[in-house]
């Protein structure tokens, strides 16, 4: 049985998830539909970006993900479906897809041409659910588009690295639930710079000098529960996906605040990385 993801900017109130849905249930009644998320912050790219990017992969292969962000097509924001890591992948080709791509490389692209027998002014539900059916029935993706080389690439996806290895510049591309502050800094990029060598973090004015595994890794457990005081303390972990965050324990922004709300942190905020000229490895692993 195929399985449909749907991730979208289109929020709750409106028709618009629902109706694709219907769409979707007109054509294959025995389609399983899983709603990712449809809170992505309006035409952020680089919030679909992320969360498609930690979710896809806890799906069977062959499950197909329609990614409704800025999809009105026109000359500079095609439509496209891709197979990559035996998954499939249908959306507009306006920089979504990098973040996948910059570490998978897509078995096939095609970009769709169907849009001659279909009038529409909401593509999710005319096309991508259309190229959706056509994939779950066992169709290929030449039967609805041409084979193209690659993707359009987006901005921020990279940090930036100075030329004597000594600082990483990286910015904020997503603020999830909690408030908590995720950079675009993944921790194999983070560890082939740093080669053991000391660091600082530095978001603003809050300066870090150790990454932690898990959030509650700051709580020191020897001490009795009534006498901490953690709630409200800023961390920086590396989280599920594998990204840089900042963070603060237990956070809520209507109590004890969040890395977001304290530290005044939004999207495309410049966080930096900071490392010592002398190396802590010895000299035969450097």
């Amino acid at each position: 049985m195929a399985i449909i993801t749907l991730t979208t900017d289109f929020g709750e109130k409106d028709h618009f998830a629902g109706a694709t849905k219907g769409a979707i249930y007109s054509e294959l009644p025995d389609v399983k539909i899983v709603d990712i998320s449809h809170s992505v912050s309006p035409f952020n790219i680089l919030e679909a970006g992320y969360i498609i990017q930690n979710a896809y992969n806890s799906f069977p292969k062959g499950t197909i993900h329609i990614i409704g962000i800025d999809s009105e097509i026109n000359e500079e924001n095609k439509h496209i479906a891709l197979k990559l890591d035996d998954h499939y992948f249908i959306c507009a080709n306006n920089g979504i897809m990098s973040m996948i791509c910059s570490e998978i490389a897509p078995e096939k692209i095609v970009e769709i041409n169907i849009h001659d027998k279909i009038q529409t002014s909401f593509p999710v539900l005319d096309v991508f659910v259309k190229v959706a059916c056509h994939i779950a029935r066992g169709g290929t993706l030449e039967v609805i588009g041409k084979t193209i080389p690659g993707i359009k690439p987006t901005k921020h996806i990279t940090p930036f690295v100075n030329d004597d290895k000594t600082q990483i510049i990286g910015s904020v591309i997503y603020v999830d639930n909690y408030g908590n502050v995720v950079t675009n800094i993944k921790r194999p990029f983070f560890e082939s710079i740093q080669k053991g060598r000391s660091f600082e973090v530095s978001a603003r004015n809050n300066k870090f000098k150790k990454i932690h595994n898990r959030y509650s890794d700051i709580v020191n457990f020897e001490i009795p529960e009534e006498k901490r005081h953690d709630e409200g303390r800023g961390l920086v972990v590396f989280n599920s996906g594998g990204f840089l965050e900042i963070a603060v324990y237990k956070s809520n922004s209507a109590t004890v605040g969040s890395a977001s709300t304290l530290m005044g942190l939004g999207l495309m905020d410049a966080i930096s990385v900071s490392f010592s000229t002398e190396s802590m490895l010895p000299k035969s692993l450097e």
